[in-house]
């Protein structure tokens, strides 16, 4: 009998554990679903946020760990919570996760009576901000004579400032916000027409554009720490929009608000000069003004 169990093992004939006729044990199968959540975490942490949004479709393991306050924080501006303080949306950081923070944040936060947006870039995190022409002081903006108020769609603020004709044309505006450290650009977004549709076409009237090509025009940027950068251009292209570039500013302390000073003129009275449409301003972080392709 030693002999006949002893053969289980030896005879290669033999329905054994060992044999050709070997039963298969099942191999136990892993999927996503068994990583652990804090490592999932330390993965998705290296992507940006668009991405870790996507990712938390995947699973459990994914959706919790895409919560993870750890995550969001080198997300986050800096100073996210003095943006916070300052958009004053009556949000309490104590009630939020980061993730809803930065989710908020990326929203198109209104300032100032809705005359400035202030949102985040979803992938990068970084601060961006848009005034309307309301927001800003404009030689002769309440006399009909000179410029119309023209509902668009393609504003953000859904309303332009068109100018008929004028002979001192200046555009003046000041700002005071707490920019995260870094380089920002600042943009005049203009016009030369007035955009209109028709049968649902978008045609642009540019039989009133005059006096641009005559004189360029004068931009003119000031920080309240002594930066300044000055420009001049002709403004071209009409029945597109196009962002001028004012300048550029370094923002050193994120804890201290940054004010700026900006303007446009054409002040020669020699000539009058109209058919401008005048959306506002747009600051962008110098890096990703690639970006502003999208206005």
């Amino acid at each position: 009998m030693g002999a006949n169990f002893s053969s289980v093992f030896t005879d290669p004939n033999t329905c054994s554990l060992y044999g050709p006729f070997a039963l298969e044990l099942p191999t136990p199968k892993t999927s996503l679903d068994d990583l652990p959540e804090s490592c999932v975490a330390s993965i998705i942490g290296c992507l940006d946020p668009v991405e870790i949004c996507k990712l938390s479709r995947l699973n459990r393991a994914f959706r919790g760990a895409s919560w993870a306050d750890f995550i969001w924080d080198s997300k986050l501006p800096e100073n996210y919570e003095n943006i916070m303080a300052k958009l004053s949306g009556g949000w309490s950081l104590k009630k939020l996760s980061k993730r809803e923070i930065y989710s908020k944040l990326c929203k198109a936060n209104s300032l100032d009576d809705g005359t400035k947006k202030v949102w985040l870039d979803k992938r990068t995190g970084g601060v961006c901000l848009s005034i309307s022409f309301k927001g800003l002081s404009i030689t002769g903006i309440d006399d009909r004579r000179y410029w119309n108020h023209i509902p668009t769609e393609e504003s953000r603020f859904n309303c332009v400032a068109y100018l008929q004709q004028i002979w001192w044309f200046e555009v003046d505006g000041e700002l005071e916000f707490p920019f995260p450290a870094g380089s920002y650009s600042l943009f005049f977004r203009l016009q030369l027409g007035r955009a209109a549709k028709r049968f649902g076409r978008r045609i642009c009237n540019t039989e009133h554009v005059h006096g641009w090509d005559i004189k360029p025009v004068h931009f003119q940027l000031w920080t309240s720490d002594g930066q300044h950068t000055s420009s001049k251009c002709f403004l071209e292209d009409p029945g597109i929009w196009n962002l001028y570039h004012v300048g550029d500013f370094i923002v050193h302390n994120p804890n201290s608000p940054t004010k700026l000073k900006f303007s446009l003129t054409q002040i020669d009275c020699t000539h009058t000069k109209g058919g401008l449409c005048l959306d506002g301003v747009i600051v962008y972080p110098f890096k990703y003004s690639e970006r502003l392709k999208q206005f």
